[in-house]
């Protein structure tokens, strides 16, 4: 089977993106699982060979099927203003939030189209976004209205290997994302949870998983203590395990967020279920945090990223962190080898 042709985007040029891409790039393990080219300003990534001293040659494409990379080259697909090499180091900028919205947008238009077969994402800064006049709250929420979907979710995802004694690694999909922790407990319904368990189960599959074992977590307090600290886990999460059961999913829960990540680390569960951000996101960090992978559930592309963000107070200093990026690129390239008809 031929190896898949991946794009990985810039991401904010005044952070660490450039440098992780360029950083990961000589790696065989990149080169072994696909075909990987750079959609952004080819004038960022040779600042990026410099800086890192690296011996590897940028060439600029018009098109993925001019890309031919090996460990010492990179095909850059020029897809961004001029002004994206202009962009200061580290530092907050419309320009740069403008050059990964246009990155971005070029390589899910090529997936989309069917020209690749699915992208990776260096991180870009959501505040940067909003400054050019984007305003969306990142590229999970972006990526979903581009290919129009509605059922979607971000999933964290740490691949087999210590300190993870599950055999598929684990996931973590969130049902509510990018918002104020006060406006939590308004978006959360037994619906939306329930398709959360689905789209978790789905991926996990795709990992080779034969029957997924889903945790959902509690949102308050020690599931709510029999409703002493309140009663979204009787009124919300638990119609919404009995919703998922119904459609064949291992589900189990509202458990108690203090120990789920415990038992999952331990190999209780290939997935969770997590209620909002930081739920998720802290506890999946702490397991992993330079392996785990960003991935956008319930999109007809596949797309995967770093789970860090800009990083402005590492960005430009030669020191960024590689093994995220190595990790993203192996997850999309595997996703994209066992698509289907269906989204992920």
């Amino acid at each position: 089977m031929p190896k898949p042709c991946l794009a990985i985007t810039m991401g904010d040029p005044a952070g660490v993106g450039p440098e992780t891409i360029v950083g990961a790039w000589p790696h065989a393990q990149v080169h072994a699982a696909a075909r990987p080219f750079v959609v952004g300003h080819p004038a960022v990534i040779e600042r990026a060979v410099r800086l890192l001293g690296l011996p590897v040659n940028v060439v600029t494409i018009e098109s993925p099927t001019a890309a031919h990379p090996t460990p010492d080259c990179i095909p850059c697909l020029s897809a961004v203003g001029e002004t994206a090499a202009e962009v200061p180091p580290a530092l907050l900028d419309a320009r740069g939030g403008q050059a990964a919205y246009e990155a971005l947008l070029a390589a899910a238009r090529l997936a989309i189209a069917g020209e690749i077969d699915g992208l990776v994402t260096a991180p870009l800064n959501k505040a940067a976004l909003h400054l050019a006049g984007h305003v969306y709250p990142g590229h999970t929420e972006l990526l979903a209205e581009l290919c129009g979907v509605d059922d979607f979710a971000m999933m964290l995802y740490l691949g087999p290997g210590e300190p993870l004694r599950g055999p598929a690694g684990l996931g973590v999909v969130h049902t509510t994302l990018h918002m104020a922790l006060a406006d939590v407990f308004r978006h959360l319904t037994s619906e939306e949870i329930a398709a959360k368990a689905r789209l978790a189960d789905t991926f996990m599959r795709r990992m080779g998983v034969e029957r997924p074992r889903v945790g959902v977590a509690a949102l308050n307090p020690h599931a709510g203590e029999e409703g002493l600290f309140g009663n979204e886990e009787r009124t919300i999460i638990e119609p919404a395990v009995r919703i998922a059961r119904e459609q064949g999913i291992a589900a189990t829960g509202p458990l108690p967020c203090d120990t789920l990540m415990v038992r999952a680390r331990d190999g209780d569960f290939d997935a969770i279920v997590a209620m909002y951000h930081d739920q998720g996101h802290i506890a999946l960090k702490l397991l992993g945090m330079h392996r785990a992978v960003n991935v956008t559930l319930g999109l007809p592309i596949v797309r995967t990223s770093v789970a860090h963000g800009t990083a402005f107070d590492k960005a430009w200093q030669g020191c960024a962190e590689t093994s995220g990026m190595l990790e993203a690129i192996r997850v999309a390239a595997l996703l994209a080898r066992s698509r289907t008809s269906a989204a992920i």
